[in-house]
């Protein structure tokens, strides 16, 4: 028997977009890093000359500073900041309501070195290079103990991501953070004191230590980083999950964020939590955490990065621990369908794997699954598509291997043509119609591509700049035919129509769902949403040709095509016939 609704209502069908803050938009120069901001992250080059990267320039390109150290462009790939920050997100929210997304997700904000921020300093400050006064910020900083929360001070930039959440919720949209508390970075405040104080720190216990420093064996500290990082030492674990120091810890950052002025009303903090790699911490520690955080919010939103099988990824997703996943099943079943070529699945074969996921789950989860066709750890939908005969998807860290072009020179890194953007727009069609909540990666509905990280990272491509083309390629020769680089006003408005399209009809924002038609032969897919008394056909046609579909109808007498121009489709004999055009469908209105 299924578990009661436990997520909350806000976040049913709702439209996601993920935002990678160093690469949005550079909206304060004042606060970029410096170079000495980067100690402490790979590739642990702190040598002059570095300078912030033009945030127009062709990615492959080294720039002069570059070109002056010697190294290869992955090196330099890695070393580089282009400035994005809050203000940055600030500034460009027009944009994103424009789109039409409610609900945004940023990766780690808090203080770190790295580009990405999954390498924390600190749990309960944003980094000084986010904000307005970075200075300032540290000065503030030193003064407080980072153990005791009685102390801790509020930064400039930690006030500027409470005036973006204000922003956010002023211009009717949701917000939730990265939470990466299975590790650390080795500049964290616990980690350097244990580093410095070896077995006398206090904060001994917080890490996983293999051994201590010992001058008269030659004994040298070790722990254990995840998945061998050494930048990255993990926490601690015991029976209870996070062990009892870094625990508190959390539980006290988690309240800072989710009612940052404390006074027992959430409405001024974020709206929920992503949770970094959690399928690396124990059951036993998330369960107190979400009993923690509906504490302080019941209607906060929980999703986890999880990977495994159908039954290790529902273990999570019963009511105790997490509301949803990010759904990487989703983006598995959609690539093998839309995209693969070698390893391709047929229709029957699509529809019976996302019944098997809807399955898998209680019901209520279905509806807050965050659908993504691509993220900040795998390769551009784009970049998928002109690579479509490769690894196998579904075989994660092959594929992630695979469609790196540092590990794999073979993989194409030029631009989709408009012949290859049809199955990107397909896919799209069929992400905003499913049941869930669909997640947009910050660039897609500009038609930006790129393989895998670091090249899904690339800065922002906006409307209102000019942007040099992708000349340069990685092996360091020049593309004889240079990419061009500008925003897809197409493409955007395809998404915008799509995102409005959902927004504005119940049916597909919370809807159920039926399968009506897997056709193999005509590579045709059709399925149903009802709600509250009003009803969606969708017909996704994979096919390079027009085809005819007849699907029962229902009481409707005639149905309106919400994607083709109005068109008006009458029923007959219980039966509504369409042709639906090749590589795209429709999506009928019953009236």
């Amino acid at each position: 028997m299924n578990p009661p609704d436990f997520v909350p209502d806000w976040a049913k069908g709702i439209v996601w977009y993920q935002i990678f803050p160093e690469r949005f938009w550079n909206g304060d120069p004042g606060n970029d890093p410096r170079l000495e901001d980067q100690s402490g992250s790979w590739p642990h080059d702190t040598n002059p000359p570095w300078q912030i990267h033009p945030w127009t320039s062709d990615w492959y390109e080294l720039q002069p500073y570059e070109r002056a150290n010697g190294k290869s462009i992955w090196h330099n790939l890695q070393r580089r900041r282009y400035g994005g920050d809050l203000q940055g997100i600030i500034d460009r929210l027009d944009y994103l309501q424009e789109l039409g997304v409610g609900a945004l997700y940023l990766n780690p904000v808090f203080i770190a070195p790295s580009s990405h921020k999954y390498d924390g300093a600190a749990y309960h400050h944003v980094d000084p290079t986010f904000g307005p006064d970075p200075d300032g910020d540290r000065a503030l900083m030193a003064s407080e103990n980072p153990a005791d929360p009685a102390t801790w001070v509020w930064t400039a930039a930690d006030r500027l991501l409470v005036s973006l959440i204000a922003e956010v919720h002023r211009h009717g949209m949701r917000i939730i953070i990265d939470g990466v508390f299975n590790h650390m970075g080795v500049s964290s405040w616990p980690f350097v004191d244990v580093q410095r104080r070896q077995q006398e720190s206090p904060y001994k216990d917080w890490f996983v230590v293999h051994a201590w420093d010992d001058p008269t064996s030659g004994q040298r500290f070790s722990y254990e980083g995840w998945a061998g990082v050494p930048e990255l030492p993990e926490l601690r674990e015991d029976e209870n999950g996070i062990v009892a120091g870094p625990r508190a810890y959390i539980f006290a950052a988690t309240q800072r964020w989710m009612d940052p002025d404390g006074d027992g009303d959430p409405s001024d903090g974020i709206d929920g939590w992503r949770l970094d790699v959690a399928f690396c911490v124990s059951h036993a520690f998330w369960r107190a955490w979400r009993q923690h955080v509906r504490a302080i919010n019941p209607e906060a939103y929980i999703v986890g990065e999880l990977f495994g099988t159908d039954e290790v990824l529902a273990s999570y997703l019963q009511g105790d621990t997490f509301d949803a996943a990010m759904n990487y099943p989703f983006l598995y079943a959609c690539c093998e369908y839309f995209v693969h070529e070698q390893h391709r699945s047929d229709t029957s074969t699509f529809d019976r794997k996302l019944a098997e996921l809807r399955a898998a789950y209680p019901a209520c989860v279905a509806e807050v699954q965050q659908n993504l066709l691509d993220s900040h750890d795998s390769n551009r939908i784009g970049s998928h598509i002109v690579n479509r005969a490769g690894a196998n998807i579904r075989q994660w860290d092959a594929y992630c291997q695979w469609s790196s072009v540092e590990k794999n020179p073979s993989y194409d890194t030029r631009k989709p043509t408009a012949e290859e953007r049809r199955l990107h727009k397909l896919a799209v069609l069929f992400q905003m119609t499913y049941i869930g909540a669909p997640m947009v990666y910050y660039g897609d509905e500009a038609g930006m591509w790129g393989a895998n990280d670091p090249c899904c990272r690339k800065p922002m491509v906006w409307p209102d700049l000019s942007y040099a083309p992708e000349a340069a390629r990685p092996d360091g020769m020049v593309a004889d035919t240079p990419d061009a680089v500008a925003f897809d006003q197409t493409l955007f408005d395809l998404y915008r129509g799509l995102i409005h399209l959902r927004n504005n009809t119940s049916a597909l924002r919370r809807g159920d769902f039926t399968a009506l038609l897997a056709d193999n032969d005509r590579e045709v897919y059709a399925f149903q949403r009802s709600h509250e008394g009003q009803t969606v056909l969708v017909v996704i046609n994979r096919s390079e040709q027009a085809q005819p579909v007849v699907l029962p109808a229902g009481p409707a007498d005639r149905y309106l095509d919400l994607i083709n121009g109005g068109e008006e489709l009458l029923v007959q004999d219980g039966a509504l016939a369409a042709e639906i055009p090749p590589l795209w469908g429709r999506v009928m209105l019953a009236g």
